[in-house]
């Protein structure tokens, strides 16, 4: 799951991007409007967590655009601004949730998670697939009832394939979706990723590699591409 904060506040952004970081959610910073569009332009988020009151391109301005060029993200309003009249104005631009300050960091995170699973076709609030269960707003993950301990990246990446069902996704998108705009695009940091992934969820190997395409879930219990030599004693 990725974010954009779109907040002049520098520490309160950097605060948000720290808390969403240890939920397993990269997040990225934008301090006006105008950079806010910008990074839309480039990268692909799951939610905008957006200030009215920005310098540049006002709030309301970036959350039409949004809307309107169908970026495919959801939008979470995040002000100081309280009235009713204020947040059903927020809603009226286009607004999927509304949260005023000062907030709790756990009730920011739920709603994030809860607003992630609305695009496209509806996804269930805990992931089942290949015998794998991953809770996103307990951060917890199970194989055949055993729990899974990870680290926050294998988390993510875990995610982004289950949601997937099976289908293939790209080292290109898992960089894009589970890490922030601070990725080397030439990094192999997804592969290793992958590798100590597996390791975690031991076998029968449940992530397959897809040569030359990416990676898929994979509920036959016979993946292929298990941990290779070069990838022992890597950690990530």
């Amino acid at each position: 799951m990725r974010v954009l904060i779109v907040e002049d506040e520098p520490y309160l952004a950097e605060a948000v991007q720290a808390g969403l970081r240890l939920e397993a959610i990269a997040a990225d910073i934008a301090a006006d409007g105008d950079t806010a569009l910008e990074r839309l332009a480039v990268h692909t988020y799951d939610v905008v967590v957006l200030d009215r009151d920005i310098p540049g391109t006002h709030g309301d301005e970036v959350c039409r655009v949004i809307v309107e060029q169908r970026f495919g993200c959801r939008v979470l309003m995040l002000t100081a601004a309280s009235r009713l009249q204020e947040k059903v104005t927020g809603f009226e631009l286009g607004a999927d949730d509304y949260l005023t300050k000062p907030f709790a960091m756990r009730e920011l995170v739920v709603r994030l998670r809860s607003l992630a699973r609305r695009p496209g076709e509806c996804a269930p609030p805990v992931l089942e697939y290949a015998g794998i269960r991953l809770d996103p707003f307990r951060r917890e993950v199970f194989r055949s009832g055993r729990h899974i301990a990870l680290t926050r990246k294998q988390f993510a990446v875990l995610e982004v394939l289950m949601a997937a069902r099976g289908g293939v996704v790209g080292a290109e998108t898992l960089l894009e979706r589970a890490w922030d705009e601070n990725a080397d695009p030439f990094t192999n940091a997804v592969r290793i990723t992958i590798s100590t992934l597996r390791k975690r969820l031991g076998e029968p190997w449940v992530v397959r590699t897809v040569p030359g395409v990416g990676y898929a879930m994979d509920d036959t219990g016979g993946a292929q591409g298990a941990p290779g030599a070069a990838d022992r004693g890597v950690r990530a």
